[in-house]
């Protein structure tokens, strides 16, 4: 009797752990992701500095605590691609947020330079357009140098060479609006709330970025070699201070796209944008369509909900509801769809892909050889 009671009592328990698992895995699946990447660490400290201070500690110290802050909001799932003082190369980051299919990937870094140069950067992926912005990427890529076969990993890639740096925009363009955005919403609140001096939104192009497949940017806090704001970086104010400020413009930048939509509600826009059909890159079996917002509002497709837009559709993932606009297998038409879709109002849409119904990664589908 005893036995049977006691597997009943087990049966019972699996059940429910088994049911408890279910639930917070569909819960998270519902979640905003947010990765967050402290620079360097393990046997790679960043630069160095006469004053003691090092890149690998405060940058980790601020993703903890950035970290830490997000982690309050139940709607907002946070990935660290480290914790502690490890190596993590710059195609493991990148595979941690690949995987985690996240919303975001944010990269903490401090800057150096041979002079007593302050202030704060915020950088998306684009091409080195000045000198300053090459040393940057530079700078940042040359970590690939302390992997094993490093050569093998990265496709030949040399962070010394101007040239490899040109094809690295390419991955990131579909996000860059997206990256644009948050990263100017990062700087605006270095200066505007904690009275820092800004250097401004800067492209670069920057590795750890390039292989991503969401809105990514990579944070300058600050100058780790300059004497003063070294210090600043280093202390606990310093870093409370830098990490409200990240929060606060992630959390602005998530409410930015629950909003984005209907705000020219009974104002319909006539369409300035003629879409002519293009066959030369068609791709079987794919749908491309104009990701315009995210929300957990249930808007009717009206052409007055999006400003004018016709042929809208909605897909449901948990509570959120993703709005698109157009459908086709042509990728050059799905371009003049997205230009279509910013000049309405919407610079943060971008352009996805899906295959049987799956959505899969567009950079994918682009590298496959079209007919």
């Amino acid at each position: 009797m005893k036995t049977k009671t006691l597997l009943l009592f087990l049966s019972f328990l699996l059940s429910f752990f088994s049911n408890s698992l279910s639930e917070t895995k569909a819960q998270n699946a519902n979640k905003f992701v947010v990765v967050l990447d402290a620079g360097h660490g393990g046997h790679d400290p960043g630069k160095p500095t006469k004053y003691g201070f090092k890149e690998k500690d405060v940058a980790l110290k601020i993703v903890l605590k950035i970290g830490e802050l997000l982690e309050k909001n139940p709607d907002i799932k946070v990935i660290y691609t480290r914790k502690t003082d490890v190596f993590v190369t710059l195609r493991g980051r990148a595979k941690i947020a690949n995987e985690a299919d996240a919303d975001l990937f944010v990269s903490v870094h401090c800057n150096a330079h041979n002079s007593q140069a302050y202030g704060t950067e915020t950088y998306v992926v684009g091409v080195a357009n000045t000198q300053r912005n090459f040393d940057v990427a530079k700078q940042e890529n040359e970590v690939i140098l302390l992997e094993d076969d490093y050569e093998k990993h990265y496709d030949g890639f040399n962070p010394n060479a101007p040239e490899s740096l040109i094809g690295l925009t390419l991955m990131q363009e579909d996000y860059i609006d997206y990256s644009i955005l948050l990263a100017g919403m990062i700087e605006n609140n270095f200066s505007g709330k904690l009275n820092r001096k800004s250097r401004g939104v800067k492209q670069a192009s920057l590795w750890v970025m390039h292989n991503t497949y969401m809105p990514s940017v990579l944070i300058e806090t600050g100058f780790i070699t300059n004497k003063s704001e070294g210090a600043y970086l280093n202390s606990s104010k310093g870093q409370n201070e830098i990490s409200e400020a990240i929060k606060d413009a992630i959390l602005e930048y998530k409410k930015s796209l629950d909003l984005n939509i209907g705000e020219n509600i009974g104002r319909p826009v006539t369409s300035t944008v003629t879409l002519e059909k293009d066959d030369a890159e068609i791709y079987n079996d794919v749908e491309f369509r104009v990701q315009i917002a995210a929300s957990s509002k249930k808007l009717e497709l009206e052409a007055y909900n999006f400003k004018g837009l016709h042929d809208v559709t909605r897909e449901q993932t948990g509570t959120i509801y993703k709005y698109f606009y157009g459908n086709t297998s042509n990728y050059s038409e799905i371009k003049k769809y997205h230009t279509e879709a910013k000049s309405k109002g919407y610079p943060s849409s971008f352009i996805v892909a899906y295959k049987n119904g799956e959505r899969i990664h567009l950079d994918k589908v682009l590298k496959t050889t079209s007919n």
